[in-house]
């Protein structure tokens, strides 16, 4: 439809060799969001005094904005003060720069404290060692932490987070950081159109690196971040796979100084050097936590059209819920510290400036804390512990099945012995009774008194 301003002017009918043109130098980002179109209606007011009327921001298409800009370098320009024309030679940037804020919704970034940005921030408590978590009993809650909406449950197969309704984006974020280390994650993604599935670490100075599972197909999402910055283009890459949500596959990042890399299933599939990461001004290198969790990249009422887009398309609710299971998680950190310190963290951000604090740390405390019988015990799957009571009662009832028979053997041997002695004792009573007989007078062997 065409969009008609205030003026009466007609706007947004445009034919093809127009438009193609503008493919050619209009470099404003597609597709806009809603943040994106009410810019552009907020500065078409300020440019024009002529607000678009007979529409919304939900309505204007991304060829509108970008054909916007090329309409007022060509039938405005000789109209307006040259105050209004500097004004419009800023519009772009503005529209671009809110572009990129509103695109930062991908990677769904949260940090408490950014010691680039902020003095005194707390410190980070560390791993300081390895430790495996077997995701089928219930939560750690001293070493991990539930955030967000939406269901969290354990079973024998593992933890499954669950998005049922818009809004749910359940996520398990561990209390430890890593100051480099190694993070192998046992894991199915979610089935589901714009349903994401993410095994990621990242840092409190925004430093990111991901795994990523789109919920209809069957490729591994690889990508990095450094210090939160998303305007470099080649950080992520994908990778074909049998469907990561069929089986449980091994999802590891092993992550030093020097490099990083991104594991499936014990085959290397991409590595990144501290150099070609801008020359190592994008390399993710501050203390990181784990955050595995699902959310609706296609929920249209909390992300806008190009996250949408991005994830696959419209997510239908009525199709979940959708689950994503955790069988297991390692994490080992290469060094051994107890907490890491922001205290000499300048604004470039580079691993060099995290003070180590060295020690036991608070996790690895926690975590080798089953010493005794009934701790260890505690401390065992539920499938593990059905396997040992079953085991146990399984050696009581054939123990007791042996003795059973044995007894009953016994006694009917018992029987029998006792029977024969009868027998033989009857026996040796009749004869002695018979030779008696024959040895009184008038037996056979007797004799008769004269």
């Amino acid at each position: 439809m065409p969009w008609v301003l205030a003026s009466g002017e007609i706007v947004g009918v445009r034919d093809q060799s127009q438009e193609a043109d503008d493919r050619h130098t209009c470099t404003t980002p597609e597709p806009v969001s809603p943040l994106e179109r009410r810019a552009f209606l907020l500065l078409h007011s300020l440019l024009t005094s002529s607000p678009l009327i007979h529409t919304s921001p939900q309505s204007l298409p991304p060829s509108l904005l970008c054909g916007w800009f090329t309409h007022y370098h060509t039938h405005f320009f000789d109209r307006i003060s040259d105050s209004v024309a500097t004004m419009r030679s800023f519009a772009l940037p503005v529209v671009t720069l809110l572009s990129t804020l509103a695109t930062t919704t991908f990677a769904q970034t949260f940090t408490k404290c950014n010691p680039l940005k902020e003095k005194g921030c707390p410190n980070m408590p560390a791993l300081g060692g390895n430790a495996t978590f077997r995701f089928n009993d219930t939560l750690y809650d001293k070493i991990w932490e539930k955030r967000n909406q939406g269901k969290v449950d354990w079973s024998e197969k593992g933890a499954t987070m669950t998005v049922e309704r818009s809004g749910d984006s359940p996520q398990l974020v561990s209390k430890f950081y890593m100051l480099f280390g190694r993070v192998t994650v046992i894991m199915k993604a979610a089935r589901g159109r714009g349903i994401i599935s993410t095994a990621i670490l990242q840092s409190e100075t925004l430093d990111e690196i991901d795994w990523e599972f789109k919920g209809d197909n069957t490729t591994a999402m690889t990508n990095y971040y450094g210090k939160g910055h998303n305007e470099t283009l080649g950080r992520g890459a994908d990778y074909e796979m049998a469907p990561p949500q069929d089986e449980f596959h091994n999802y590891t990042l092993d992550w030093t100084k020097e490099r990083l890399q991104w594991w499936l299933d014990g085959k290397m599939l991409r590595e990144l050097k501290y150099g070609d990461a801008q020359g190592g001004k994008e390399y993710p290198q501050t203390p990181m936590n784990i955050r595995i969790g699902i959310w609706a990249a296609g929920d249209k009422d909390k992300n806008g059209p190009g996250v949408v887009e991005w994830a696959g398309g419209e997510t239908d609710f009525k199709q979940g819920p959708f689950v994503m299971t955790v069988q297991e998680v390692f994490a080992q950190d290469y060094t051994s510290a107890k907490e890491y310190s922001w205290e000499n963290m300048d604004a470039s951000g580079t691993w060099d400036k995290v003070k180590i604090i060295e020690g036991k740390s608070a996790a690895m405390t926690e975590y080798e804390k089953p010493s005794g019988v009934r701790n260890r015990w505690a401390a065992l799957g539920r499938t593990a512990q059905i396997a040992i009571v079953a085991s146990v009662i399984g050696v009581v009832v054939i123990a007791a099945a042996v003795i059973l028979f044995c007894c009953i053997k016994q006694r009917r041997a018992g029987r029998r012995a006792a029977a024969a002695y009868q027998a033989q004792q009857d026996k040796e009573a009749a004869e002695l009774l018979e030779y008696r007989g024959q040895q009184a007078p008038g037996g056979k062997f007797g004799y008769n008194r004269i």
